[in-house]
């Protein structure tokens, strides 16, 4: 959600890196594998040259090169495809491990192959823990226990209802959780305006567990409490843009034709873009509630204190 910080293009960068790095060697070991048995010095104390082996070893940097290329345009949501092109360097790594433990590499030429055996899985796995601290990632391609028990931790009400999607046949969940970004995506638009817009259409639909949920993402994307709680006691007391939102979410919930000038007041202000993205988290939010109660998991609107 939001725009790109520093530490994101950092992970981008080590992504990259990694990438061009196995692009380059798979494409020297291609074309001219004798110069390149010859360039690394640890190489011919492993035996004698093959030039098929080369070749073959030349065309797994490029599959792994080609992969990490496709997931660093877009990481958060194609790092399943950064894991798959890792995978056979880090086991290229670890069989490296394996021979110094086993006595039958020295350890100075262990040492010497490090920066480029070690190196590149590990900036991977660098980059990837940088977005999964940053929450970055997309919930689509977590394994189910584990996409199961982090939402019991943060979003303990949404349990239920997650797990009842869990268990239907036909890989149901992961389905829905390739749905589950495109109700939060934001790129340009303020985090103040795109939130109020998502509480909004929220309150349409649920005035409930899905309209706390959505109260704590704008929390965690750095709303102030008392902005929340505006929204989720009514939006009344909102001004401005704020209230345009907030409108605007609720239109679109109500299938109004005020959506319309609300949204091109919107766009004359922020740009298409901005319209898009409160759109499509209008649009997209409403299924939560609407799954919830065609499932028979609503709660009473009194069960629930709208309140952050």
């Amino acid at each position: 959600m939001g725009k790109s910080a520093a530490p994101d293009y950092i992970a981008g960068a080590l992504i990259w890196l990694v990438a061009l790095f196995c692009l380059g060697n798979g494409a020297f070991m291609l074309s001219a594998p004798m110069n390149w048995y010859w360039a690394i010095p640890t190489v011919p104390a492993t035996g004698p040259a093959n030039m098929h082996f080369i070749a073959d070893i030349g065309l797994a940097y490029i599959c792994c090169g080609t992969l990490l290329v496709y997931g660093a345009w877009y990481p958060a949501g194609r790092w399943l495809a950064l894991v798959a092109g890792s995978l056979w360097l880090a086991a290229h790594g670890l069989f490296h491990i394996y021979e110094l433990a086993a006595s039958m590499s020295t350890v100075d030429r262990f040492l010497s192959d490090v920066p480029g055996v070690l190196g590149p899985p590990l900036l991977v796995f660098v980059a990837l823990t940088i977005l999964g601290v940053r929450r970055r990632i997309t919930p689509a391609g977590i394994p189910k226990r584990v996409f199961l028990s982090l939402l019991e931790k943060l979003e303990p009400g949404e349990s239920d209802f997650m797990r009842a999607i869990a268990s239907a046949p036909g890989h149901a969940l992961e389905k829905f959780m390739h749905l589950m970004p495109a109700a939060m995506h934001r790129h340009a638009a303020n985090p103040d305006i795109f939130h109020l817009a998502r509480i909004g259409a929220t309150l349409e639909e649920d005035c409930g567990p899905c309209a706390m949920t959505a109260a704590h993402g704008a929390l965690a994307d750095g709303l102030a409490p008392d902005l929340v709680n505006q929204a989720l006691s009514g939006g009344e007391s909102l001004l401005g843009d704020q209230q345009t939102a907030y409108r605007f979410g609720q239109a679109i919930a109500r299938h109004s034709v005020d959506a319309f000038t609300l949204g091109e007041e919107l766009e004359r202000k922020f740009g298409r873009a901005v319209r898009l993205e409160l759109a499509m988290t209008a649009a997209f939010v409403r299924g939560y509630p609407a799954m919830k109660r065609g499932l028979g998991l609503n709660k009473s609107c009194a069960m629930t204190r709208l309140a952050v």
